[in-house]
């Protein structure tokens, strides 16, 4: 595997960056523990004029800052009371645009992964949903600002090649309170995946 580089998240368009993030392996090394999983769903995020984004309006907290980061930074944060959200931060410092991992298809690790998730064995559910992607793969908001080009979390390219025909457009889930940016196509997933979360798509690019 070759770990992406700069020259891959800071490039200025978020849905491109989305979409060949498909295929993709992301890749965690924790205390020795080495998971990855094969990123098949992915949602773009649009910055300062997306209502669905979190820094929509030039909207600065102390949560949301890391958005601003030069791309290729981690931005997790926390919803529910439940859930860790991996986000890869992307574009030039001072856009926040960013990118949610919503699922991942399990490479290796997976013992460590059902000890994470407290599963008994591995089924779709295991990297299906962007909450089982940060707990089987061990993010938690504390890796918040790790750069992605190091060793801790990184996303890699391997030999796999996902043909065009296989990725599928459809509007994001669960950002109603957007209004009109709530439909526009911005995710991107991996025809007849499993993990992939959500209802099943039928569209193409």
């Amino acid at each position: 595997m070759e770990k992406l580089g700069y020259d891959f998240y800071t490039r200025t368009n978020v849905l491109t960056i989305a979409r060949e993030l498909l295929g993709k392996v992301l890749v965690t090394q924790f205390n020795g523990v080495l998971t990855s999983g094969r990123i098949v769903e992915t949602e773009a995020y649009a910055g300062v004029v997306d209502r669905a984004s979190h820094a929509y309006g030039g909207r600065r907290t102390a949560r949301t800052e890391i958005m601003y980061a030069k791309g290729g930074t981690a931005y997790v944060y926390f919803i529910y009371g439940i859930h860790n959200m991996f986000n890869v931060v992307t574009n030039q410092a001072e856009t926040p645009h960013a990118i949610l991992v919503r699922a991942i298809e399990p490479l290796s690790g997976i013992d460590a992964m059902l000890t994470r998730t407290g599963r008994a064995k591995a089924d779709y559910t295991l990297g299906k949903g962007p909450g089982n992607v940060a707990k089987a793969l061990g993010i938690t908001t504390r890796h918040t600002g790790l750069d992605l080009t190091g060793n801790e979390i990184f996303i890699a390219t391997d030999d796999y090649v996902l043909k065009k025909k296989d990725i599928l457009l459809s509007p994001r889930i669960g950002v109603d309170y957007a209004g009109e940016d709530a439909l526009l196509p911005y995710r991107f997933t991996v025809r007849d995946n499993p993990y992939v979360s959500g209802k099943k798509l039928t569209g193409k690019k």
